[in-house]
């Protein structure tokens, strides 16, 4: 991984970029890409089975094709939490009959999915969901509501934690459901707008959905057994990608300290070459860890690192270009959404990075007491 900051790129990369930003925007062409992606067998590389419709890679190998995407510019994936998430999930917990069923549409590209974990008043205490699923007959109907749902505005499918046995609390009664989206009337998405003026995320109502029971994965009750291993999966590889994502990020702002004459303060400096040095260290970390399994830690600290390394680099982005940075690209209209330049967007959005995905509160906890050994935190009865 290149951490030096040179304006030149590849011919072919840079083509790409231009091609993909101009292209690949509109849900329906981010659909048209996964596609793409599946018809070439280029997702499920990390499917410890091949078989679907996907190939399967080593693990140095499924580092250098997801650098290699993140390099050359191309778009966020919307398929990746099925790829990601679901699908190591399935090959490990998952009948055959699941298997068969979702993971082809998923290595294809035609079948997108969201996460129900999180939940308005369980959102970092995953163990406090109240969101239900009664047995009716060869269904479950399920009612609750999720919050923080990203992607669920284009989602055709759902994994849902849900309470399966009355009266059961914390983490005891609960299953992993696999729903469709596709219920009008028994499943409501409403978009949350964010500070950036997008809605990457959503909250999701259900009144009755219908849930098959053969699609309860890991059998009823085991839902916690089976969440607890996915959330194994959801830092690994994409890591390291992430990353190349940080990287350009950094060498734009120090473009940007140089142009503006910012870099001749030492403390601004000082902070440029904290964050190169940090962005290093993570890499290593990452490295250090990847492939790894027994480290409760690993994961926590891992977010613990880029959530605040990727916060102070948001504060840097706007800082170095001094009250420039409080004007947007674009005139503002009382009619029109503002618009933000991607400095302002990152410094914006990042503002989330400490809270999604696990709090930094709520990662301490899990070092302190899976790791240290520290006394555990009490939780209140649900």
């Amino acid at each position: 991984m290149d951490f030096g900051f040179s304006e030149e790129d590849d011919a072919f990369r840079r083509e790409a970029r231009e091609w993909l930003a101009s292209h690949v925007n509109q849900t329906s062409h981010k659909r048209t890409w996964e596609r793409t992606l599946g018809a070439a067998g280029w997702i499920g590389l990390g499917w410890a089975e091949a078989g679907y419709g996907n190939r399967t890679a080593t693990l140095t190998q499924q580092v250098a094709w997801a650098e290699e995407y993140a390099r050359s510019g191309a778009p966020a994936r919307s398929g990746h939490i099925g790829e990601n998430l679901l699908g190591p999930t399935l090959v490990a917990h998952g009948t055959e009959e699941q298997k068969n069923r979702f993971l082809p549409p998923v290595a294809a590209g035609e079948e997108l999915w969201c996460q129900g974990y999180s939940e308005p008043g369980a959102g970092s205490d995953l163990a406090g969901i109240r969101t239900v699923a009664v047995r009716d007959g060869e269904r479950y109907r399920i009612s609750g509501q999720k919050i923080w749902t990203s992607l669920a505005h284009e989602a055709d499918w759902c994994f849902v934690l849900a309470r399966t046995e009355p009266d059961s609390r914390r983490h005891h009664g609960l299953s992993f459901l696999l729903v469709p989206m596709d219920q009008p009337g028994r499943i409501e998405v409403r978009p949350i707008r964010q500070m950036t003026g997008t809605s990457d995320f959503n909250e999701v109502f259900f009144d009755g959905a219908h849930a098959r029971v053969e699609h309860v994965v890991g059998g009823e009750g085991q839902g916690w057994r089976v969440a607890m291993s996915l959330l194994g999966f959801e830092r690994g590889v994409s890591t390291l990608a992430q990353q190349i994502g940080f990287a350009e990020e950094l060498g734009r702002v120090v473009r940007v300290a140089v142009a503006t004459g910012a870099v001749r303060d030492p403390v601004v400096r000082e902070r440029l070459v904290r964050q190169w040095a940090e962005l290093r260290t993570m890499r290593w970390n990452a490295l250090r860890t990847l492939g790894g399994s027994g480290d409760p830690g690993a994961p926590s600290v891992a977010k613990l690192l880029w959530a605040g390394w990727h916060q102070r680099l948001g504060e840097l982005a706007v800082g170095v270009r001094g009250a420039a940075a409080s004007v947007g690209p674009a005139d503002w209209s009382a009619t029109a959404p503002y618009e933000l330049d991607a400095d302002q967007h990152l410094f914006l959005f990042s503002r989330a990075d400490t809270i999604y995905g696990g709090s930094d509160q709520v990662q301490r906890t899990i070092i302190a007491e899976r790791v240290l050994g520290l006394p555990r935190e009490p939780k209140g009865a649900v």
